[in-house]
């Protein structure tokens, strides 16, 4: 009797792994173990760097908001000090966001905040 080998499986593997490393160069998107190792390495950079990117927005938003609030005469730290003393509950990333759009308002922020 022949050895069954579940073809219709592999390849369905098979495709799945040259399917995700469409676009690679050479042969890292033609040849299949070739592919499965660039492919486990792309997954591996997708699955670190949706950390990294947290991290640097909330980067992009803390400067953002320090070069305002430099502008109103604080400093960042000063300014969240003030703001949990306060209780003004405004995250950064609206913060941030008020601080590009409508620099007036974020003005009367650190007001509130400061004053």
């Amino acid at each position: 009797m022949p050895r069954a080998t579940n073809s219709v499986a592999s390849r369905a593997r098979r495709k799945r792994i040259l399917k995700k490393a469409k676009g690679y160069w050479g042969s890292r998107g033609t040849i299949l173990t070739v592919a499965k190792h660039a492919v486990d390495k792309a997954e591996q950079y997708a699955y670190r760097d949706r950390r990294v990117k947290k991290r640097t927005f909330r980067s992009l938003w803390i400067m953002r908001i320090n070069a305002a609030a430099r502008e109103n005469g604080t400093s960042y730290s000063r300014l969240m000090e003030a703001m949990n003393k306060k209780s003004i509950d405004i995250n950064r990333k609206a913060l941030a966001e008020i601080a590009v759009k409508d620099p007036a308002a974020f003005s009367q922020i650190v007001k509130s905040a400061m004053g």
